[in-house]
């Protein structure tokens, strides 16, 4: 180990090939918490970059923090490396060498264009074409070693390195600084975002609903959460009293415990990221005796703005059109405004005002019957 630096520091790895990172996978936190989701890359991109290798050009630097350097608060995994950005270009050299991807159908080796690879692996260069096998094994990453001890400068590091790519407010605002990020995190790995819901969260879909929500029981009620408002209840909280933000984790927590036993594991209602906050503050003004009606009660519901929908689009005149759940559907197309979170909300409650007996009823009478 080497003379323990003092707080944060970066300067060139020491140039080392695939296979010496390959043979220290397993040494290697691909997940630390200012990384950005993985597996964004298709099959056909990762070839891509093995293609780049096999050919010669050069690819991008990576960065990972270094924890041989010394102890760090930050080795939460206690690995002598953690990545900060290049997760995609380990994840696509590291699945050739497994053989989880191939070379693109398309591949032409500039070196010998009369040889037909596409389609092989890394085991069929290895047998059948070892010299070109040797070219990926022996190729030198490019790699930036960082030591930091705490998360800050790192979290600066990586917004830097991506500010000319197109990062999700949620990636960017989960590298910001003070206790919120991290708090959010931590919701968005309850078991509600981890089973029931229906939408892809590669891009931090799960971190955005999460930011949302706890905004809602910070303020004690709906709020605008468009990114200017998350950013801001965000740095608000680096100075603001831990007890209250705490408190409203705790309320987050417990009101997503409800949600995963109300909703179905990938369920179809929750298909979309931006009507979770407006399902969770529906659900948290329920009492505990209402909760087995109100999955039927929103499929129900679904299913009559989907029926309006079709009405409108036949008759637009039509006096049988419910307007009411048309201003539903409007409230939906701005789904990060104040009004759009009230309006959505009031229309829930009234509906299920109305709803409830009949549920009540049909219910009991199921009970009943079996």
């Amino acid at each position: 180990m080497t003379d323990e630096p003092k707080n944060f520091l970066v300067r060139a790895f020491e140039p080392k090939t695939l296979t010496w990172w390959w043979s220290r996978r397993t040494k290697i936190d691909f997940a630390p918490p200012y990384q950005r989701r993985g597996h964004l890359w298709s099959k056909a991109d990762k070839s891509y970059l093995v293609d780049s290798i096999l050919n010669g050009f050069d690819i991008p630097k990576l960065y990972v923090a270094d924890f041989t350097w010394g102890n760090s608060r930050l080795n939460l995994r206690k690995l002598p490396y953690a990545i900060i950005d290049g997760k995609q270009r380990f994840e696509a050299i590291f699945d050739f060498f497994e053989g989880k991807i191939v070379l693109n159908d398309d591949f032409e080796f500039f070196e010998n264009t009369s040889l037909k690879l596409g389609g092989l692996g890394y085991s069929d260069l290895k047998k059948n074409h070892a010299e070109i096998a040797e070219i990926f094994d022996n190729f030198n990453l490019s790699v930036v070693s960082v030591y930091a001890q705490d998360e800050e400068p790192i979290n600066e590091l990586f917004v830097r390195l991506n500010r000319s790519k197109s990062l999700t407010g949620a990636e960017i605002r989960n590298a910001m600084s003070g206790p919120a990020p991290k708090l959010i995190r931590e919701i968005a790995r309850h078991e509600f975002f981890r089973s029931n819901i229906n939408f892809t969260v590669q891009r931090g879909q799960d971190l955005n609903a999460s930011a949302k929500i706890l905004l809602f029981e910070y303020a004690k009620g709906l709020k605008e959460t468009k990114k200017r408002n998350l950013d801001a209840f965000v740095k608000e909280t680096q100075k603001g009293p831990k007890e209250s933000l705490e408190l409203a984790v705790r309320k987050v927590i417990e009101g997503l415990g409800d949600m995963a036993g109300i909703f179905l594991p990938k369920d179809r209602l929750l298909n979309s990221n931006g009507i979770v906050p407006v399902y969770y503050w529906f659900i948290r003004q329920r009492s505990k005796d209402e909760y087995p009606y109100v999955r039927e009660f929103l499929v129900r519901f679904e299913r009559a703005r989907k029926e309006n929908r079709s009405l409108e689009d036949a008759d637009p005149a039509s006096r049988s059109i419910n307007r009411k759940l048309l201003d539903f559907d409007k409230f939906n197309r701005s789904t990060n405004d104040l009004q759009s979170y009230t309006g959505r909300w009031e229309i829930l409650e009234e509906d299920f005002k109305k709803a409830k007996p009949k549920l009540m009823q049909e219910l009991s009478a199921y009970t009943v019957s079996t």
